[in-house]
């Protein structure tokens, strides 16, 4: 049998999205990285399976060095916006595991998801070791944040001029983070208004990411440099986040570039 997929992407943080809810589907570790290997399979920042938990959509997310994820902000709202035309719901819930997330049609092509309370004590992003999560002993005074996942954010006067792919690999694998992290580094350019970059743990340089862009307004205002209502301009587009009394509101566009079919042979072959 084959295996249908969506190709998805929010902002250019893209997404193989597999509806698992009819059959489900045992994909191996070899399999998820040679369909995210972008010569020689479709290639995604993360892999999206939709399957059903106590009868509503539950999500699973795999990074593309095969690792999973608890949380994928950009790849829920594609989803929810999936779901949200599938049955003409303006208002549904997800689970995941980091929790049941919200998702709201926000008009104009645009999907609000509430991603939760972000976890700003050490152990819950986690650290490996006690200690204050609003300026960390690494060079640079990150700011560590937890939202299902863990980030790592610099502040930094020009995002533009940091040498992502260097500096991102490094932080991700720093002795801090037990669980590696997601690293962003983001500069104030106006008020509640900041430019971002994002290396994302098990993927590399992506042109966005949801949780990384929560995480970062989250320890913006922390920090005091912006509001809790933040613009943050990311490598492939904009988004809002609104960090509210019942959790971190994220809105954005998403697109569903098309859909195929992954053949069986293939996928046996990938095994």
């Amino acid at each position: 049998m084959t295996l249908p997929f969506m190709k998805m992407h929010g902002l250019g943080n893209d997404f193989v999205v597999i509806d698992s809810r009819a059959r489900k589907h045992e994909l191996s570790e070899s399999q998820i990285t040679a369909i995210g290997h972008r010569h020689f399979g479709v290639g995604f920042d993360q892999l999206a399976e939709i399957t059903l938990r106590d009868g509503d959509p539950h999500l699973i997310f795999y990074n593309s060095d095969g690792s999973t994820s608890a949380a994928c902000g950009n790849a829920t709202r594609c989803v929810a916006r999936y779901l949200m035309d599938e049955t003409g719901a303006t208002d549904l819930t997800l689970t995941t595991d980091r929790g049941t997330l919200r998702a709201l049609e926000a008009g104009n092509g645009l999907v609000s998801v509430n991603m939760g309370h972000p976890q700003l004590n050490w152990d819950e992003v986690p650290l490996a070791q006690e200690m204050d999560t609003l300026k960390l002993p690494i060079d640079g005074a990150p700011t560590a944040t937890g939202m299902g996942n863990p980030h790592c954010t610099f502040f930094v006067e020009d995002a533009e001029a940091v040498d992502l792919k260097a500096r991102g690999s490094e932080t991700e694998h720093h002795p801090l983070y037990p669980e590696r992290t997601n690293v962003q580094f983001a500069s104030l350019i106006g008020e509640n208004h900041l430019r971002m970059r994002v290396w994302e743990r098990g993927v590399g340089v992506t042109l966005a990411s949801g949780s990384s862009s929560c995480a970062t307004a989250v320890a913006a205002a922390r920090r005091g440099l912006t509001g809790r209502s933040v613009q943050i301009d990311l490598d492939g587009g904009s988004l809002q986040i609104d960090w509210k009394d019942d959790g971190v509101w994220m809105t954005g566009g998403t697109a569903h570039v098309f859909s195929g079919q992954f053949e069986t042979d293939w996928l046996e072959a990938q095994r």
